[in-house]
């Protein structure tokens, strides 16, 4: 292991982090990074398969199928920017990562997570207009208005990552930091800060409020709404037939708010436990790997999109339409 110092106002300031990961024997290291590479490669192909599927099939060029491919796109980087690293650190003796690459990782997972945060809200609120006001949805939900919600999303998610950066990177740490972790997360880094870190957990904790906050409370008001108006309607086909449509997106959310905020809702030093990298492989790997699965299983025209994709569409190519066709 390489590690190099610099003098900073006489504190020996690391410019190396050594992630702790997963310890366990040799042979279920073997084992784990057999488990994990099948996993990232799985997810990656899966997501991909739904872009290609929503881009070359007409009837999945809508708001919903839209946001979809972002989220499928979002998520094939998400599991990128932590799983190449954990699955090195399987089979090397150095667990090593510059201070450059830790922050850079964090960045980017950062931005990600935020990020599908607030898209995972306006597919709520997608759900919500295409359910609650049926006859006015391809008014409301324009291709304008799916691009600028969609670019909005992602520029709140770089934002928001850049903010928490200043504080979190102008933090001085000290000699080599073990952080017990597989990936570099704020809370760990937290943790193995030498100074005074009360400015960077305040500025996370009003940051993480807004960008968790807001969304979630947008998803529960738009699905209250929405559980009213199916209710309402008089035919048992037909509520099933409107809970479908937004049962795939529903079941997503729960998955990702309950495992992200059982993990970032506690307090910092709960990350001194091996038992929080376990809930941390729920949202960082096995959520990705699950979702397009979920839309799959649930979704009807996603899933004959796919077989076409992959077996072929015997009648031929169609024309691209617009998001409301």
């Amino acid at each position: 292991m390489i590690i190099k110092a610099l003098e900073v106002d006489n504190r020996s300031e690391t410019t190396y982090f050594v992630l702790l990961g997963f310890s366990t024997r040799p042979v279920f290291q073997l084992l784990l990074f057999s488990v994990f590479l099948a996993t990232y490669v799985l997810t990656l192909l899966e997501n991909l398969l739904i872009i290609v599927a929503i881009r070359c099939d007409r009837q999945l060029h809508k708001p919903m199928y839209f946001f979809l491919s972002h989220l499928s796109f979002l998520e094939m980087w998400y599991i990128t920017v932590i799983s190449p690293k954990m699955l090195i650190d399987f089979l090397s003796h150095d667990k090593s990562i510059s201070f450059n690459g830790c922050m850079t990782q964090l960045y980017f997972f950062v931005t990600l997570v935020c990020t599908e945060y607030i898209l995972l809200a306006i597919m709520a609120f997608d759900r919500y207009v295409a359910i609650c006001n049926p006859l006015r949805y391809p008014v409301i939900m324009t291709n304008q208005l799916c691009g600028t919600l969609a670019g909005g999303c992602w520029s709140c998610g770089l934002m928001t990552a850049m903010i928490k950066m200043v504080f979190i990177a102008r933090l001085h740490y000290c000699g080599t930091p073990h952080i017990n972790h597989y990936f570099c997360d704020i809370s760990p880094l937290l943790n193995v800060s030498c100074e005074d870190s009360s400015q960077a957990e305040l500025a996370d904790f009003f940051l993480a409020l807004m960008v968790i906050a807001v969304p979630l409370c947008v998803v529960v008001t738009s699905y209250a709404t929405i559980l009213t108006t199916i209710l309402k309607i008089p035919s048992a086909q037909g509520r099933q037939k409107a809970f479908s449509t937004c049962a795939s997106h529903l079941t997503v959310v729960i998955l990702f708010y309950s495992t992200t905020l059982f993990t970032y809702a506690r307090p910092k030093l709960m990350y001194a436990y091996n038992s929080n990298k376990v809930v941390s492989v729920l949202y960082t790997v096995i959520v990705p790997l699950l979702n397009p699965i979920i839309y799959c299983l649930r979704n009807r025209e996603v899933k004959e999109a796919l077989k076409k994709t992959i077996f072929g569409n015997r009648s031929g190519p169609q024309r691209d339409g617009n998001f409301n066709n």
